[in-house]
């Protein structure tokens, strides 16, 4: 049997020659380089716990404090009790947070930041007086969630005062008995916060005198049935227009917005 020709061998080296040469197995690091990648490992792991903990590089050195109106950043601080020279990395702004909100309740809410390299951020949000209670001859502010939450010497001004005038029988004892001095005084909180800008501006007094009897004493001697905190937005809308039509009346009704009344002049 004839061999191959030459023709046919020519065409085998040529295809042989022109195929990719076989790929090259990659051989596994070496006992030696893995000990010295380890060793780098442990190096840089140890250098950053030690950046972080052991050196004088990353540790608190200043407190700022933003958004404060009533209170004063030294106040601030002082209840924070930042631990000042502690590296910066293990301060517990948790316990910093629930710190200001014990010692300082006028604080509604505190964002407590790590300002890198060498800071702590307190941005504080500051509670706003929507009523005041005379007790003492000194005036506690009521927020807008009912909290008590500061007694000031001078009462703030433009802050109506929250009259709690509920007897001890009938349907005002029938009413504190049944919702309770925090319930009335959240429904006074209610009606102050539907009240319009215009008449909030020359509401001076809100009286409780049960869930279902709350009323306004405006500047000039002027008063308000407003009735339950219900449909607050209706009454609101009510009131506007009654003051309006009747500017000159001395007491006004909106206890049913849908039925209002006015008298007195």
């Amino acid at each position: 049997m004839a061999g191959p020709t030459t023709a046919e061998r020519g065409e085998r080296q040529q295809e042989s020659s022109s195929a990719p040469p076989p790929a090259r197995r990659l051989r596994p690091p070496g006992l030696r380089t893995i000990i010295i990648l380890a060793v780098a490992l442990v190096l840089l792991g140890g250098g950053g716990v030690w950046a972080l903990y052991g050196s004088q590089w990353l540790r608190v050195e200043r407190v700022s404090v933003s958004g404060t109106d009533v209170l004063t950043p030294a106040q601030v601080r002082e209840a924070a009790d930042v631990p000042l020279g502690s590296p910066l990395i293990s301060v517990d702004t948790d316990a910093i947070e629930a710190r200001l909100l014990r010692k300082l309740p006028r604080i509604d809410s505190v964002d407590v930041t790590r300002s890198w390299p060498h800071g702590i951020g307190l941005k504080v949000v500051e509670r706003t007086p929507v009523l005041i209670v005379e007790k003492g001859g000194k005036f506690v502010e009521v927020d807008d969630g009912g909290v008590r939450f500061a007694t000031v010497s001078q009462a703030p001004k433009g802050i109506p005062a929250l009259e709690l005038t509920v007897s001890g029988s009938g349907s005002s004892a029938a009413s504190l008995r049944r919702f309770g001095t925090d319930r009335l005084v959240r429904e006074a909180v209610r009606v102050a916060g539907d009240l319009p800008a215009a008449v909030a501006r020359t509401t001076r007094t809100v009286k409780v005198r049960s869930y279902d009897d709350i009323s306004l004493e405006l500047s000039g001697g002027r008063t308000v049935a407003w009735g339950s905190g219900e449909k607050g937005a209706a009454k609101a809308r009510t009131l506007t227009a009654l003051l309006k039509a009747a500017p000159d009346a001395r007491h006004f009704d909106v206890s049913v917005p849908t039925a209002p009344a006015s008298s007195g002049s």
